[in-house]
């Protein structure tokens, strides 16, 4: 399993970064991302806390841990300049939460996080046709979730997406231990948001391609 968005005690995540990942590496995990939430007040003490404990624990242990943010509920207009933040702080990732149908999240983000160049698009809700397209001309990831809530909108967002082209990734949105899965869960939640089984696989393969993008990030090409 690849899987680019989890949270620790850093924000609202029950387990500190060392037990996130032993327990990662347990289910079967080849990389993961620590995402936690940010906005303009902590972004650069939090991630300057992940990038230090992604080292570490990259010299200790197998699992891949990719040091990243979740810039969360932050005003659409300062979205741009946190992502472009974050990048020059050092990010591998940068994730950006987005208008997921069980949150107040304010209209406009999801477009805000696609003209700044984010990564990923955290559980989009009802992305608009125009969004998604603007997606996938932008290079940027819109996620299919297994986190209770959020996971509401998969459907929209598979079909969306592959009406317009614009390319898929599955996380989990950890926040407890119960939240990792398997690469065969992952699949199921894929399957169950509509898709094929040939198109959930495509899916694990996109997985797969952004890790590379960002192991050449990390200098591990």
């Amino acid at each position: 399993m690849i899987d680019f968005h989890t949270h620790k005690l850093f924000s609202d995540g029950d387990l500190n970064p060392s037990e996130l990942v032993r327990r990662a590496h347990v289910v079967g995990y080849r990389a993961i991302g620590l995402t936690d939430h940010v906005d303009g007040s902590n972004l650069s003490f939090v991630l300057q806390a992940i990038l230090k404990v992604a080292a570490d624990l990259n010299r200790y242990q197998e699992t891949l841990v990719i040091p990243g943010i979740e810039i969360t509920h932050a005003p659409p207009r300062q979205i741009p300049g946190l992502v472009a933040e974050a990048r020059e702080l050092g990010a591998a990732v940068v994730v950006v939460h987005g208008e997921s149908p069980v949150e107040p999240v304010a209209p406009g983000t999801n477009r805000a996080a696609i003209e700044a160049g984010a990564d990923i698009l955290a559980h989009p809700g009802f992305i608009s046709e125009a969004d998604a397209r603007l997606a996938a001309q932008n290079g940027v990831h819109l996620e299919i979730t297994a986190r209770s809530g959020h996971s509401l909108t998969n459907g929209h967002v598979a079909r969306i997406a592959s009406e317009v082209g614009a390319r898929l990734v599955i996380n989990t949105d950890t926040h407890s231990p119960d939240n990792l899965i398997t690469r065969e869960r992952a699949l199921q939640v894929l399957v169950g948001a509509g898709m094929s089984e040939a198109d959930a696989r495509e899916v694990l393969t996109n997985n797969e391609l952004l890790l590379g993008v960002l192991r050449g990030r990390l200098g591990q090409e």
